[in-house]
């Protein structure tokens, strides 16, 4: 007879001693580590209150420390995960369900791809799937996901019977680049020219550009990108998902692993963008600013964020969810993965049959994008 696997919930990540979970996470993505969870949690940003109930999974190992980790919250709705499911809590809903709350693997208000099963020891993947299976049938919740999940474990989910879903992302690809201008050379003379054009628009009028990490970053600037991410998030999705004491964390604990590139025209800072670094990627997260300069947003998201990379031998850029102008940026339409644990029969089905028809018409349009893409043909 196999033996039993046991898991264990933690409310908190700071339950768990921060070397035994990245023991478990790798150092490879800033999102995964302990300290970025624990930004989260100590902020007051994904916690109860803010509909983020933390039900992190955890086995141990024989040494009595974690072997396996699968970052889990109770979600009361769904923003801040990027991949859209109003739909079928609204199906559920009307047919009599009660959708929420649901579990859901991810890092809270971050698209961006990584482990979701957390493996020290590799053997316990299905066993850790297993038990978020568990939770959500012994409880009667009506649904489990894992989103942006890293291609490498697809097929463990997919094994497990959960149903695969695809969306995609724009992604900045090193093709060996050493100088921004090699990268501009791989585009056609239109869009060479309509890049340069815009960096020097965007750096016109005195504008100057800094890229702070470590120390370099003083509340000084973040008081002045939380003025631009209030404003951002207020635009887009209404009320801005992290609190201010995020940000302070944030520099606190990760400094090193942050890069904030800021506008300046003279000494006031007018625009920011945020950015984490990875071992082989930069993410780009959030921007905003205090002035409309045109092309400015282009230049500190994506420009700046190529030419760190290059120079700083990074594989690919990920600029985060949506934002179909960033193909004539340089940004290739690339697939993204979530993973869906539904118990209803009735209801899995439902869902089935509408992912494998978007999953075809969103194969489709990642074929159609790459081909219109800046790149010259051939």
């Amino acid at each position: 007879m196999a033996d039993t696997v046991t898991a264990r919930i933690v409310s908190h990540a700071r339950e768990i001693a921060a070397d035994d979970w990245n023991a478990c996470a790798g150092s490879g993505n800033p999102f995964l580590q302990h300290a970025f969870f624990t930004c989260l949690e100590d902020s007051g940003s994904a916690v109860g209150g803010t509909g983020w109930q933390p039900v992190h999974l955890v086995i141990d190992g024989n040494d009595g420390k974690p072997a396996a980790i699968m970052p889990n919250y109770l979600k009361s709705h769904s923003q801040g995960e990027y991949v859209f499911d109003h739909g079928w809590a609204d199906a559920w809903t009307r047919a009599g369900g009660r959708y929420y709350p649901k579990l859901q693997s991810c890092v809270p208000f971050t698209p961006a791809t990584g482990e979701r099963l957390l493996l020290r020891d590799q053997s316990l993947g299905a066993s850790l799937l297993g038990a978020a299976e568990a939770l959500t049938v012994q409880n009667k919740l009506s649904s489990a996901h894992a989103t942006f999940i890293v291609p490498d474990q697809v097929p463990l989910f997919d094994a497990a019977g959960w149903l695969i879903r695809i969306d995609q992302q724009f992604h900045w690809v090193n093709e060996g680049y050493a100088t921004f201008d090699d990268f501009l050379t791989a585009l056609s003379s239109r869009k060479r020219k309509a890049i340069r054009k815009e960096r020097e628009g965007a750096l016109s009028d005195g504008i100057t550009v800094e890229l702070l990490t470590g120390a370099a970053i003083t509340e000084e600037h973040w008081d002045a990108f939380w003025h631009f991410y209030q404003d951002t998030g207020s635009r887009k999705w209404g009320r801005p998902y992290l609190t201010r004491k995020f940000f302070t964390l944030l520099g606190e604990r990760m400094a090193d692993r942050v890069l904030l590139a800021v506008a300046r025209r003279g000494p006031l800072i007018i625009a920011g963008a945020l950015n984490l670094i990875g071992d082989d990627c930069l993410y780009g997260r959030y921007w905003g600013c205090s002035e409309d300069v045109p092309f400015l947003h282009f230049e500190l998201c994506y420009y700046q964020a190529i030419d760190w990379a290059i120079a700083n031998g990074r594989a690919r850029v990920e600029a985060g969810a949506q934002g179909s102008h960033k193909l004539a940026r340089g940004y290739r339409p690339t697939p993204t993965y979530s993973a869906h644990f539904i118990p209803d029969k009735g209801f899995r089905r439902a869902v089935a049959d509408f992912l494998a028809a978007e999953r075809e018409a969103v194969v489709e349009g990642i074929e159609m994008l790459d081909e219109e893409g800046p790149f010259r043909k051939g």
